[in-house]
């Protein structure tokens, strides 16, 4: 794969353009815009985002994750404009480092995930042990996929794991040239 960077010319007409927030509207335009670019060698894929459902992001990254592997020889390049929040930059670590670039200005924001549930215990204690057991589980599994995602940001980065984990509670939002700083993007255009 090429990893030379890349002039701001290469991101004049993007071949995938998506905006707001990563949900499954997000997802099938994606889709619908990557497939039409099948036939490019350069894929400039960009986002802006305040957020949305880390799922959506990860299927969206799977997809990058897939077609990298599948054809060595296309370059899949990542450009964050204005914000990229939550899991826009769930998104942006599917990229491999030396293909990611933000916009002067703009703003990563990292934060743990989030969850809103109630737990109702009701009926015979055995059942009840088992509804405990199932939303920790789910809370563990949660993490771990968490913990991913923030290792994949932060590979061939200055940013250890131990510090996306310190900082992640409290959102922790970086500008463009600290990013680049940080060596979590290749460049800021």
């Amino acid at each position: 794969m090429d990893t030379n960077p890349l002039p701001a010319s290469a991101f004049g007409a993007p071949a995938v353009l998506l905006s707001g927030p990563v949900d499954h509207d997000m997802y099938r335009s994606f889709r619908s815009q990557f497939d039409a670019a099948a036939d490019r060698d350069l894929v400039v894929v960009e986002l802006t985002t305040l957020g949305g459902d880390p799922e959506v992001a990860r299927m969206m990254g799977e997809d990058i994750r897939f077609h990298t592997d599948l054809s060595p020889n296309r370059r899949f390049v990542f450009l964050g404009k204005a914000a990229i929040y939550s899991a826009g930059t769930t998104f942006m670590s599917f990229f491999a480092r030396p293909n990611r670039y933000l916009t002067r200005g703009t703003r990563l924001m990292i934060h743990e995930r989030k969850l809103s549930k109630e737990i109702k215990l009701n009926g015979p204690l055995t059942t009840c042990v088992a509804s405990v057991k199932a939303a920790l589980h789910e809370i563990e599994c949660s993490i771990e996929i968490q913990n991913e995602g923030f290792a994949n940001l932060v590979r061939d980065s200055q940013v250890s794991l131990d510090e996306v984990l310190r900082r992640a509670p409290e959102n922790w939002y970086i500008e463009a040239g600290h990013a680049q700083e940080l060596a979590l993007i290749e460049a800021v255009l």
